[in-house]
């Protein structure tokens, strides 16, 4: 999975007045924690732009004097009115540790169905997954070749990885639903028969 590399610098005082005054400097509170202690950070908000307002899930190593960590952003808070990042979690990294994770679905191929006219509804856009860090893909394929008219691809349909998807089997990723026009062709098509 891709690593996006960002700098904080610890805070010693904690408190709404210090978040307040970060915030007017263009910095963020923040806190790492899934270590031996939480830590207290201030990171730019201007370096987390390629980490939170992208639709692809990363690594953040981040680098605090000099001390690099590996992390995942586990939790952000905005302003309810302007949007303005208010505050950001990261949970430490540990090779032998597992973590869950949503990751992005990502289609792959052509549908028959589609081709014969069939509309294409994706009902799931991110999945969760249960891995290693080191096994945790950047994306789950789903390979829409065998989807014919009134197919669907459930989340019991992917093959075994080195992760584990723990989102319902039953639940429904991708499917290819009839459309109007295709049910109006093979409507005319049975009363021409006729």
């Amino acid at each position: 999975m891709k690593t996006i590399a960002i700098s904080g610098s610890p805070r010693e005082n904690v408190g709404k007045r210090d978040a307040k005054e970060l915030r007017y400097e263009g910095k963020v509170p923040a806190v790492l924690y899934g270590g031996k202690e939480q830590q207290h950070l201030a990171v730019v908000i201007a370096d987390l732009r390629d980490v939170i307002y992208t639709p692809e899930v990363n690594f953040v190593e981040i680098d605090v004097n000099g001390t690099k960590t590996k992390a995942i952003v586990k939790d952000t808070q905005f302003h309810p009115l302007t949007d303005v990042l208010m505050h950001i979690d990261f949970l430490q990294l540990f090779d032998e540790k597992e973590i869950v994770m949503e990751i992005p679905v990502k289609l792959t191929g052509t549908s028959p169905g589609v081709k014969m006219g069939g509309k294409l509804i994706q009902k799931l856009r991110k999945l969760r997954v249960k891995a290693l860090p080191a096994d945790m893909p950047q994306n789950v394929e789903v390979s829409l070749e065998k989807l014919e008219v009134g197919s669907l691809f459930r989340v019991r349909d992917l093959q075994g990885q080195k992760y584990v998807i723990t989102n319902t089997p039953e639940d429904t990723i991708v499917s290819v639903a009839m459309s109007r026009a295709l049910k109006q062709a093979e409507t005319e098509a049975a009363k021409g028969k006729k």
